[in-house]
């Protein structure tokens, strides 16, 4: 069996500021180590709260996804929350930033886009995942905009299955279940 020689990617980003938490100028290159190509692509929209992203730059990393991250963020990307979250696989983990959807969906390459709602009418484990396809996530406090999800056919909004009565599923969870049914999918491979 031949041997991968891993890669490191450095992303370069520009900081921004948002929900009030102060700014800041210049640029921050995040870390990557990548030994094989991205079976997926997930997409947090304007995430809010820090220790869910880490949770989802763990998940990236044990996965081989590419993490994108669209700003305004609701926090620093060095925010000690995050960090803890994600233990030590922010060094693992593939994660870039774009200042809006438009350009995320460009620089990699305008993927099949599935967008997690729940105001999805389609079930998420009936759709099929293909390598390459991309996932969409809304911040924890309002969901993705409905600009957004009424430019997505039916097909492509997925829902995760809850009990009557509840509101959502965590956001870190939620990316989960998504990204392991897409994994599954493939035969973990």
């Amino acid at each position: 069996m031949p041997t991968v020689k891993p890669t490191i990617a450095i992303e370069p980003r520009t900081r921004g500021h948002s929900f009030g938490l102060g700014s800041s100028s210049g640029v921050e290159c995040i870390p990557s180590f990548r030994s094989e190509p991205c079976m997926f692509h997930v997409i947090l929209f304007q995430p809010e709260i820090p220790p869910n992203t880490g949770n989802v730059i763990r998940l990236c990393a044990n996965s081989g996804c590419t993490l994108h991250l669209i700003e305004p963020l609701g926090f620093e990307l060095d925010d000690k929350r995050l960090r803890r979250a994600g233990l030590d696989y922010h060094e693992y983990a593939t994660l870039q930033t774009h200042p809006d959807l438009a350009s995320c969906l460009e620089k990699i390459g305008n993927p099949r886009l599935f967008a997690f709602t729940t105001k999805g009418s389609r079930p998420f484990h009936d759709a099929s995942f293909e390598p390459g396809d991309a996932f969409l996530f809304g911040p924890e406090s309002r969901g993705l905009p409905a600009d957004i999800l009424d430019s997505l056919s039916s097909e492509h909004r997925l829902r995760l299955p809850m009990r009557e009565g509840c509101r959502s599923l965590n956001l870190s969870n939620t990316v989960a279940v998504a990204v392991y049914e897409a994994w599954r999918q493939h035969g973990f491979a």
